[in-house]
């Protein structure tokens, strides 16, 4: 993922980054489960990934859209209407997807767009951060992410 502008340095985006890379070796999973027709595989694997882009999202909605939505409100109401187009189709996972023989080829769509949608954040929204935010906003952030935790664990230096 993206390291050239320096906003893995602070620790909120450091973690979202984490969470990130996550989320793109379950939909490799995903894929490989996909590949060797293993439905029910997809689907516990689905809620790995909705259990990790839980607090991921509330840390994303509840503190670095808000400080962004000013200055870029087109992007990030469009961030915000994808996370609600791939948490759907993820939800799927928890109901009767055995049932429904369209599921495994629309989560493989949705995964793709969860591909792109994390390009978005890594490549236009962690380094735009970096450059509007002030300290008070990093505030909020770190706050929420205090409040909702995360689903992966930390690495130690």
């Amino acid at each position: 993922m993206c390291e050239y502008c320096g906003c893995q340095s602070l620790t909120a985006i450091d973690e979202l980054t984490r969470e990130h890379d996550t989320v793109v070796n379950l939909i490799g999973h995903v894929r490989d489960a996909h590949r060797d027709g293993r439905v029910t595989r997809m689907a516990e694997l689905a809620r790995e990934i909705t259990a990790v882009l839980g607090p991921h999202t509330q840390v994303e909605e509840g503190g670095l859209f808000p400080a962004m939505a000013a200055e870029f409100p087109e992007k990030i109401a469009a961030l915000e209407t994808e996370h609600r187009r791939i948490e759907a189709v993820l939800a799927e996972a928890d109901g009767p997807f055995l049932a429904d023989p369209t599921w495994p080829e629309r989560l493989i769509k949705t995964l793709g767009l969860l591909r792109e949608h994390i390009l978005k954040e890594q490549d236009g929204v962690f380094p735009a951060a970096l450059a509007v935010l002030d300290p008070e906003q990093w505030d909020a952030v770190e706050t929420v992410r205090a409040r909702v935790g995360s689903r992966v664990p930390t690495t130690s230096p």
